[in-house]
C-alpha cells in the first residue's frame, strides 16, 4: 500500500523507552535502586508519579524531569540537567532501537512508503547526545520534533504539521506511538493509530504492517 505513509513517534516506539531503561540503571549504580524500582507498568515498585501522568495531571517532561531529579538526589548530583540523565540512561543500552521498529522503517522504506516521526522531545530530551544523531533517523523521510516546532502531541496542531509535512491525507497515515492521550487526538485527525504497550511493544508494529500491506516480520 505504497498510498499509505508511516508515523512513529521516537522515544519509546522507535527507541526503547526510558521506563525500559531505568531497568537496568539499579544495576549499574546501586544507589538509585530504589528510584529505579518505580518505573511505570514495569516497575518492581508503585510508580504514582506514572499514575499521575497517565490521568493527564502532569505532561511527559513533568515525569521525566521529576525523575532526572530523583535519580540526581541518589547519585549526589544536585541540580542535574535533565540531558544528563538522559545521556546516562539511553548509554545503558548498546542498541537502543527496537529490532521491531528498525525492520519496518526498512521495509517500507524499500516498498516505497514514506517514513516520519511525529516526537516531542528529541533535540529538548536529548540534544547532540547519541539518539538524536542515530543513524536511524537519516533514513526518515521527514522528521518533526516538537522541541522545534514548539507544538506538542496531544496539540491537534502537531498532527496537522506532520500531515502537512509527510504529503499524504491524514487517512492514508499509519500512525505508532506509547502514550495514550497522543493516540486519541491522532484518530481524530483521521490518522489510523495504534498504541504500543509497553509489556509487550513488538506487537504493534505486527498490526502496522497489516495496516501498510506490508509482509510480517520474520
Amino acid at each position: 500500500m505504497a498510498d499509505r505513509a508511516l508515523l512513529l513517534d521516537l522515544g519509546g516506539t522507535v527507541f526503547l523507552s526510558g521506563v525500559e531503561l531505568l531497568g537496568s540503571l539499579g544495576a549499574a549504580h546501586p544507589a538509585a535502586a530504589a528510584v529505579a524500582a518505580r518505573r511505570g507498568p514495569l516497575g518492581t515498585e508503585p510508580d504514582p508519579l506514572w499514575d499521575t501522568m497517565i490521568a493527564e495531571e502532569i505532561t511527559e517532561r513533568d515525569y521525566w524531569r521529576r525523575r532526572s531529579e530523583e535519580v540526581g538526589a541518589a547519585l549526589g548530583r544536585p541540580g542535574w540537567p535533565l540531558q544528563e540523565f538522559m545521556h546516562l540512561l539511553w548509554g545503558l543500552s548498546d542498541d537502543m532501537v527496537r529490532p521491531s521498529a528498525a525492520a519496518i522503517v526498512a521495509d517500507a522504506r524499500a516498498a516505497g512508503i514514506a517514513v516520519g516521526a511525529l516526537t516531542n522531545d528529541l533535540r529538548a530530551f536529548h540534544g547532540d547526545g547519541a539518539m538524536s544523531s542515530h543513524p536511524l533517523l537519516s533514513q526518515l523521510d521527514v522528521l518533526v520534533d516538537g522541541s522545534d516546532t514548539g507544538v506538542l502531541k496531544p496539540d491537534p496542531r502537531a498532527y496537522a504539521i506532520a500531515v502537512e509535512r509527510i504529503g499524504h491525507p491524514a487517512e492514508e497515515i499509519v500512525f505508532v506511538d506509547d502514550m495514550p492521550w497522543n493516540i486519541v487526538p491522532a484518530k481524530a485527525a483521521g490518522m489510523i493509530a495504534l498504541e504500543l504497550d509497553l509489556s509487550d511493544p513488538s506487537e504493534v508494529f505486527d498490526r502496522a504492517r497489516a495496516e501498510l500491506g506490508l509482509a510480517p516480520a520474520p
